[in-house]
């Protein structure tokens, strides 16, 4: 594994704005506000990349912010968005982040299909894994948070 290569918290955020421009916010009026401390969240969507380097890229965020985003997303009204709009958007968002930060990264670097989970009250965890930068923020008015995890040990197959 090579971890001469780790995207740090300016590449996260140069990154998110970027999706954030031009999937939730196309005109400028509700940008991501960064916070200090990481928020509770609901929905936890995550891509995880192997190969050169190994770790999770994970989009956590309120129900609330879910249900916007997937309306923003899917150019749609709040009130249309399904409960599998959410799941299919909050993936597609972490496949976005995950595949750009996945360019770059060493070439043999490969993300998964992403998988999202409803947490409410409770916590998602990546075993042999830390942390090693996150975006949190506030998005109409909503908590939301993009992280990095990279594996630390690969002897356990966990992560």
């Amino acid at each position: 594994m090579s971890t001469e290569i780790v995207p740090t918290a300016q590449d996260l955020a140069d990154i998110v704005g970027q999706v954030w421009s031009s999937y939730l916010d196309t005109e400028g009026t509700d940008p991501l506000i960064p916070i200090e401390e990481s928020p509770s969240t609901d929905i936890v969507a995550s891509v995880s990349i192997t190969g050169g380097w190994s770790g999770h890229v994970v989009v956590s965020c309120s129900d609330a912010a879910a249900k916007q985003a997937a309306a923003a997303f899917l150019m749609m009204d709040a009130t249309e968005v399904s409960a599998d709009d959410v799941t299919d958007v909050l993936g597609e968002l972490a496949n976005i982040v995950g595949g750009n930060v996945k360019s770059m990264l060493p070439a043999s670097s490969m993300v998964s299909l992403p998988q999202v989970v409803n947490v409410s009250g409770g916590s998602v965890r990546w075993p042999a894994c830390v942390q090693i930068c996150e975006l949190a923020g506030v998005w109409r008015e909503e908590p939301v948070s993009i992280a990095m995890w990279q594996k630390t040990d690969l002897a356990d197959g966990n992560g």
